[in-house]
């Protein structure tokens, strides 16, 4: 046998390959828990093992799927700015006002599931981690390259509408809004309690709305 009994063993499965009618189900398992392990320690601190018992596999396991932390985390940055950052820029796109669009994007990013933190928790993550690590940086998969974008293209079209001054400073104010979008991202993965989140997004659409308060 090829175990190592002198090394403590923490998985409760095998370490052979899965089935390959579970492959699929294993891999994203994997990806689960690695998003909830780089959320909590980061990318320099996260290891296969820890990853491998969170997702209660081997780390022999994770090492079939992915040849490398790096590879591991590029993975989970797509799928995360994919399932979380798109998916918002596109129920964004299904509205026409500024604001409407700010919050039907906060609406789909922050409460992708009220249940599970991790998703919003990791994408603040990926912007830290980036800035440490620049060689981490996916042009394609970049949650706040693609959040600014969609911010941008969101002013400019409200100026074209005449939903905003045409004297606007555009690029100072997409700054200031891509700063309160990744602020409720923290606010969501490490602060906020999930069943409020709704509550806090709709408020902010109030304010951006100039409908929070009436000042004299």
């Amino acid at each position: 046998m090829w175990h190592n009994f002198t090394m403590p063993y923490t998985a409760s499965r095998g370490p052979g390959r899965p089935p390959a009618a579970k492959a699929a189900e294993t891999r994203e398992r994997i990806l689960h828990a690695a998003r909830e392990v780089f959320s909590e320690l980061g990318y320099d601190a996260a290891t296969f093992q820890a990853i491998a018992i969170r997702a209660d596999l081997t780390r022999p396991a994770i090492n079939h799927y992915f040849a490398s932390k790096r590879v591991l985390w590029a993975e989970v940055v797509e799928q995360t700015n994919t399932s979380i950052v798109s998916a918002g820029v596109a129920r964004a796109h299904e509205r026409t006002g500024l604001v409407d669009r700010l919050a039907a994007f906060l609406s789909a990013t922050t409460q992708a599931d009220a249940d599970d933190r991790s998703a919003a928790a990791f994408l603040v993550t990926s912007v830290l981690e980036t800035q440490r690590h620049p060689e981490l940086v996916s042009d394609e998969h970049d949650p706040l390259k693609n959040s600014r974008a969609f911010v941008t293209w969101a002013v400019n079209d409200a100026i074209e509408r005449g939903e905003l001054s045409g004297d606007t400073d555009v690029s100072h104010l997409v700054e200031m809004l891509v700063a309160v979008l990744w602020g409720m991202g923290f606010y969501a993965g490490f602060v906020g309690d999930g069943a409020a989140l709704g509550a806090v997004v709709h408020k902010l659409e109030l304010l951006l709305a100039n409908k929070l308060w009436h000042l004299a």
